[in-house]
């Protein structure tokens, strides 16, 4: 029996392979299906079986168009309502690949449908179990991304029957492989690690400690934040259907001369810049969005670009595919095509640039005592900028920025000093506030990381904060 775990780290996404004796399994793969196919080809297996842990949110599955492409069923645990055809597998109904066995455990609590995927290996002992978002190493799934008409605590409830019934009655060996690891969002804390055990689970684990369902219902509702606003899009998806992945490479991965490329932007088309935030700053094309593929780029195309939006590329030569791969990803389909010769072609045929000023955190420390028009724009969650910010800082989450009622509380004529954490949200923010007209802007390099190193510059600490 062989099991694999395909992370994707941008995504914080696990999807798991499974074969056995010429058959395979896939358990919530993501959009772009050849890694699974290819896979199969070199094992010389048959995908037999497409498990789905539940509709996702933070993602567009590859069910649909894996399914097409191997005619595997698509399977989905009890309660499932689905636009397209599905396997509606009873709870405790089992399913063979090759000598190996899947076992279906329906867990709702982060959605309805929810089930975890319990895999015997080849000798009938319980192996690991895939926990989709009811089970995360650390935590467990939110209850209010895509609940129907039930409100997170009716959820949250049902969450804690699951755990109890289904989950803490498993072997402590039995590995845990969840559906997101670190950074995701379809939790409030989840560790570090991307698998476990139920063992070190029930040690560890919040959840899994003994409470009242109604200390669960608390502790588990208790501090969420708000979802990227296209988590709900994305989970409609999953449960409608969406466009094959050939046809939007199809109409995505196409190369733009630049007369076409300020046609389709005259047109309405947004630029959206793929580089690394690092490159963006030194020269890009006006009123460009940076998105670095070297960051969280899924989460943030999603969470500030409109699903439906036209959009051309601006990327790395060699990065055109990957760029338009990972938008596809999250349900942003719209890409017109890429600006052919990358930047260098438009500097080189003499077009209007633009740039980012970045600035080290030492002269953000000369500026604040003698410049009286300048602010620090914090582009931090809440949570970061509570737990410590420059003296003084606005607070304006990166998150919220595609708001134009946040945009305007910006006083257009002050210096603007934006930072976040570490470098990466500062020039996405950076680039919003260009495309809106704030030119007098700097990039503060190194992020809070840097800047709370340095003595001259002012920090508001949590205690003080109180006080």
């Amino acid at each position: 029996m062989y099991v694999e775990q395909l992370y994707t780290g941008c995504l914080s996404e696990a999807a798991y392979f499974i074969s056995s004796e010429g058959e395979a399994a896939v358990i919530d793969p993501l959009r772009d299906v050849d890694e699974y196919i290819q896979k199969a080809e070199e094992q010389g297996v048959k995908i037999k079986y497409i498990f789905e842990t539940h509709f996702h949110a933070d993602f567009v599955s590859g069910h649909i168009d894996l399914s097409k492409k191997t005619g595997a069923p698509i399977v989905y645990g009890p309660l499932t309502q689905a636009g397209f055809d599905v396997h509606i597998a009873k709870d405790g109904e089992e399913f063979t690949i090759g000598k190996a066995k899947i076992k279906v455990l329906h867990t709702p609590g982060h959605t309805l449908e929810s089930s975890c995927y319990l895999l015997y290996d080849e000798n009938g002992k319980p192996y690991s179990v895939f926990t989709g978002d009811t089970l995360f190493v650390g935590d467990v799934g939110r209850p209010d991304l895509f609940s129907g008409n039930l409100s997170k605590e009716e959820l949250a409830g049902m969450m804690y029957n699951s755990l109890q019934t289904k989950i803490k009655t498993l072997d402590n060996d039995i590995i845990v492989y969840p559906a997101h690891g670190p950074g995701s969002s379809c939790g409030k804390n989840l560790g570090p690690q991307t698998f476990s055990t139920i063992g070190e689970q029930k040690e560890t684990n919040y959840a899994l400690q003994e409470m009242t369902k109604d200390e669960f219902i608390k502790t588990v509702t208790e501090g969420l934040t708000t979802p990227p606003a296209y988590f709900p899009l994305n989970a409609k998806i999953n449960k409608e259907g969406y466009e094959a992945m050939d046809d939007v490479m199809d109409k995505a991965d196409k190369a733009l001369s630049i007369p076409e490329f300020k046609q389709l932007v005259k047109e309405g088309a947004w630029i959206l810049d793929t580089r690394a935030s690092t490159v963006f700053t030194e020269g890009f094309v006006p009123d460009a969005i940076s998105i670095g593929l070297d960051g969280r780029f899924a989460e943030w195309a999603g969470s500030l670009l409109p699903l439906d939006q036209a959009l051309v590329l601006v990327t790395e030569e060699g990065k055109e595919r990957e760029s338009i791969i990972r938008l596809a990803r999250v349900g942003i389909d719209n890409v017109q095509g890429y600006l052919q010769g990358g930047f260098e072609a438009w500097k080189n045929a003499g077009e209007e640039i633009d740039m980012i000023i970045d600035i080290e955190p030492d002269e953000l420390a000369m500026d604040i005592p003698h410049d009286s028009k300048l602010e620090v724009l914090d582009v931090r969650k809440p949570t970061e900028f509570e737990a410590g910010h420059v003296k003084g800082a606005t607070n304006v989450p990166l998150n919220t920025m595609m708001d134009p009622l946040n945009i305007a509380m910006i006083d257009t004529d002050n210096n603007l000093y934006v930072h976040c954490a570490g470098g990466y949200r500062s020039v996405i923010a950076a680039s919003l506030l260009k495309r809106q007209g704030y030119h007098n802007l700097r990039n503060v390099l190194g992020g809070f990381g840097k800047i709370k190193a340095v003595k001259d510059i002012p920090i508001v600490t949590p205690e003080q904060a109180r006080v």
